[in-house]
């Protein structure tokens, strides 16, 4: 059954499938099913090793995949103006919960980024992302369109809100990305060169400062550069299971490597497809994640409402920049972060938060004619 619908059909569904960018669906409906493949793959032996049934990781993650799917293609129906609603509720819900996760969350590995809420854990941190990315792009946009207005310290306030909220956890690579998304938006904004000149040095110094701040960070940061010691073991691993792998894996089932690695269902995930597929599955992998990011900053250089650009900028970022922190410190090529890679870790609350957010993005980057188009 194919979904087909005339160009002229004036429908809901008939205006979303002759706007919406479809090249991107697809990429993001082959990313949600290597993530289901490499799910299978890897998470049985991590679950009997922690002693639960065999695919307890897997049910729970396909229990989040078709309900994120439906929110992400939901979503996607939304005008610019929907979107920014949505934006400020879910901001405000994902605050309260983040004031919440010092107080009520379980402490894991030192740090408390988890509440459950009617039996579910849910990560806020996840959530607070793509809601703020919007609501940012917004007050920039606002301070740029109306003079008076001051969107520019509404901003900032927000983020300093936010970024404090997630260091007391602590979260300092939520708190990056954050930053990222911040800074994009300000500087596409048209921020004066003075604040060019203090985000340049504050970047460096914020980093250093983290190093001897949170004693998790230090150890990190240690491992990395010394990584002949225990500490570096699942990168090394996870870079043995690469090499191992070659270019077209050692076959389905084959591989050992999420028989030893504690994190091989998340955070390394992507040395399980490297050893089971191959390199050149690490590369389609890659290829997905650069074209959901490339083709959408295509689709908003053709956009003239100020607030559009800079709302799927700073979710574009959000999504291309902790894929790359994921695949980073699979390789070694930064300290290990626990981030998940869009999509293909198992995760509930990054499942349907990253949904939102590209949910987002198609419904910002919607070709938009007439009332479409002043409803923005």
């Amino acid at each position: 059954m194919t979904i087909t619908f005339g160009r002229t059909d004036t429908s809901t569904l008939g205006r979303w499938w002759w706007t919406v960018d479809r090249w991107t669906i697809a990429a993001l409906f082959l990313l949600v099913g290597v993530g289901a493949l490499l799910t299978m793959a890897a998470s049985p032996a991590v679950a009997e090793r922690i002693g639960v049934q065999s695919f307890h990781f897997v049910r729970r993650q396909f229990m989040f995949l078709v309900p994120s799917l439906a929110i992400m293609l939901a979503v996607s129906l939304l005008t610019p103006r929907k979107v920014r609603r949505l934006a400020v509720i879910g901001l405000v819900g994902a605050v309260a919960l983040l004031v919440l996760v010092p107080l009520l969350g379980a402490e894991v590995k030192g740090a408390k980024r988890w509440l459950t809420i009617v039996g579910v854990s849910i990560q806020p941190s996840e959530f607070v992302k793509p809601m703020f990315a919007v609501v940012s792009a917004w007050m920039f946009a606002s301070a740029r369109l109306e003079p008076g207005f001051p969107g520019r310290l509404v901003a900032f306030a927000l983020f300093a809100l936010v970024a404090l909220l997630l260091l007391i956890q602590p979260d300092v690579g939520q708190t990056a990305i954050l930053t990222a998304i911040w800074g994009t938006q300000f500087f596409l904004a048209g921020l004066p060169l003075v604040f060019v000149l203090g985000l340049g040095l504050a970047a460096p110094m914020g980093a250093v400062a983290a190093y001897y701040i949170f004693p998790h960070v230090s150890s990190r940061v240690d491992k990395f550069l010394d990584p002949t010691g225990n500490g570096g073991y699942q990168v090394t691993t996870a870079l043995n299971a690469l090499k191992n792998g070659g270019l077209f894996g050692k076959g389905p089932g084959e591989g050992r490597v999420k028989l030893v690695l504690p994190d091989a269902h998340t955070d390394f995930i992507l040395a399980v497809g490297g050893e089971e597929f191959g390199v050149l599955l690490c590369l389609f992998v890659v290829a997905l994640f650069a074209f959901v990011v490339l083709r959408g900053f295509s689709r908003i250089l053709k956009e003239d409402n100020l607030f559009v650009v800079l709302a799927t900028a700073g979710l574009l970022v959000q999504f291309g920049l902790q894929a790359i922190v994921n695949m980073a410190s699979t390789l070694r090529l930064m300290p290990a972060k626990g981030m998940t890679l869009p999509f293909i870790s198992y995760g509930g609350s990054s499942m349907v938060a990253l949904a939102l957010g590209m949910g987002m993005v198609l419904a910002l980057t919607r070709t938009r004619y007439g009332r479409e188009g002043l409803d923005a």
